[in-house]
């Protein structure tokens, strides 16, 4: 029997004719906490590896770096099948909850509660030390201009407002990865 968390043993990690991943870039699309914290963990990651890194924000993902909302995100609650207890990760919570008045706050305490236990930064932060690593911050024009935002909207870790033509040109020779 295999240990589950034991050191894992990389895919293809004998063949020494793969490629290291040197360049990723990210694409976060969703607003809620459990829809941004995966893109940044994962650029987070890349850059303690050493590969270089992107995240291209669009539409409610944007939310990330827009300064009013990127500590105010929330657990989506509502139409979330996968929900559960972070003690008890097999106990799903019914669909029909996520309705109830206050349980998105609810909810968004007790995950944020989890995440500082295991030091995982709120956003805001995060977003800086991904920055301050060296990932590059990008969000899409067509998500700024629906939302008639402006430079002053942003924190000052955005470096880019891109077109999705220009992201493409940027992420050339990048693995591209939605959250």
């Amino acid at each position: 029997m295999t240990d589950i968390f034991a050191e894992p043993n990389v895919l293809g990690a004998e063949d020494e004719t793969l490629e290291p991943v040197k360049k990723v870039s990210i694409v976060i699309s969703r607003g809620s906490l459990e829809g941004v914290y995966p893109g940044l963990i994962m650029a987070n990651g890349a850059r303690m590896e050493g590969i270089e890194a992107s995240i291209f924000f669009t539409f409610f993902g944007l939310h990330a770096i827009v300064k009013k909302k990127m500590n105010k995100l929330k657990v989506a609650t509502v139409g979330n099948p996968a929900l559960c207890v972070p003690d008890a990760m097999g106990m799903a919570l019914p669909t029909f909850l996520g309705a109830i008045p206050g349980m998105s706050a609810f909810a968004t305490y007790m995950m944020k509660k989890e995440m500082e236990k295991i030091d995982i930064p709120p956003v805001g932060e995060f977003i800086e030390m991904i920055h301050d690593a060296g990932a590059k911050l990008y969000s899409c024009k067509a998500t700024v201009d629906m939302f008639k935002l402006k430079p002053e909207d942003f924190c000052p870790q955005m470096d880019k407002v891109l077109t999705v033509g220009e992201f493409y040109e940027l992420s050339a020779g990048s693995q591209i990865i939605f959250t």
